[in-house]
């Protein structure tokens, strides 16, 4: 009788080795084949990593709007794509705005919510912590002529993998000094200083073969996302310590859910669309 694969066979190591493979032929797959394959692999992510910090936000009492939240975060992703893409006119950005405003609407009328702006103010604020860092990616993509640049979001993503997976190894390995043990008791100065040597070397690497920005660009790059990368897990921990969990979720195996994976792009995101923008 044939046995089937089952992932939770596997150590941890196996499952996070194992997802990261199959999550990395997906998401750079999708990337590289074209503009539209990346939106909508990043629109499936940006909405279960939304779903999952709105059911978060449930565990410790607070009632967003979880399908309504995920569905402007949707909106707002689509909408930046689109006129990045040249689809849409920039004047159809300001339909955010009154979209967004339904939310005290649909409050009005929850009678059995007795802190309504409580629950207002956490689909915002799942909006602006997930949403827009995602949104904001398609401003990177096209930074270039307004051209679909994989490069950009592709190279920012092998950096991120590569400070992530550095840090995890060499903190396992060598990690004794505390980085910052009331938010993250495993994390250490050795594993960040592991994450950052390995951001940078790759950092070299990507200048070579990626030429849509400078070289020296990449270097910065590769130095916000060593910061505000390390900043976004610390963060996203200091959540889910709020709220007495582990994990995001379960979606991904050996890796907890999609914020626990992406949790540096949240933070790094802006840093470097606005880097990009502005130089």
């Amino acid at each position: 009788m044939r046995s089937r694969f089952n992932i939770n066979n596997y150590s941890n190591l196996g499952q996070r080795a194992i997802t990261a493979l199959v999550g990395a032929v997906v998401v750079i797959s999708s990337i590289i084949y074209s503009d539209w394959t990346y939106f909508i692999v990043f629109a499936a992510i940006l909405g279960f990593a939304q779903m999952e910090f709105y059911k978060l936000c449930g565990l410790d009492g607070m009632l967003p709007l979880k399908s309504f939240g995920t569905f402007l975060g949707l909106m707002i992703f689509t909408l930046t794509f689109m006129i990045e893409k040249e689809r849409l006119p920039q004047e159809y950005l300001y339909l955010i705005f009154p979209i967004i405003s339904l939310t005290f609407f649909i409050k009005l009328y929850k009678k059995t919510d007795k802190k309504p702006f409580t629950g207002v103010a956490f689909t915002y604020l799942g909006i602006f912590y997930v949403a827009v860092p995602f949104s904001l990616l398609n401003l990177a993509v096209f930074s270039v002529d307004q051209v679909y640049h994989f490069e950009i979001i592709l190279g920012s993503l092998l950096i991120l993998w590569a400070s992530d997976t550095g840090a995890y190894f060499a903190g396992t390995k060598f990690g004794k000094t505390k980085l910052f043990e009331r938010v993250s008791p495993k994390k250490s100065w050795e594993g960040f200083l592991g994450g950052a040597f390995s951001a940078i070397a790759v950092a070299f690497l990507v200048a070579r073969y990626f030429h849509s920005i400078q070289d020296w660009k990449w270097l910065v790059i590769s130095g916000i996302i060593i910061i505000a990368g390390t900043y976004g897990d610390l963060i996203e921990s200091l959540f889910k310590r709020s709220i007495e969990i582990k994990d995001s979720g379960k979606g991904l195996p050996g890796h907890g859910g999609f914020m626990d994976r992406f949790d540096g792009l949240l933070l790094s995101a802006p840093f470097i669309t606005a880097f990009l923008k502005i130089f």
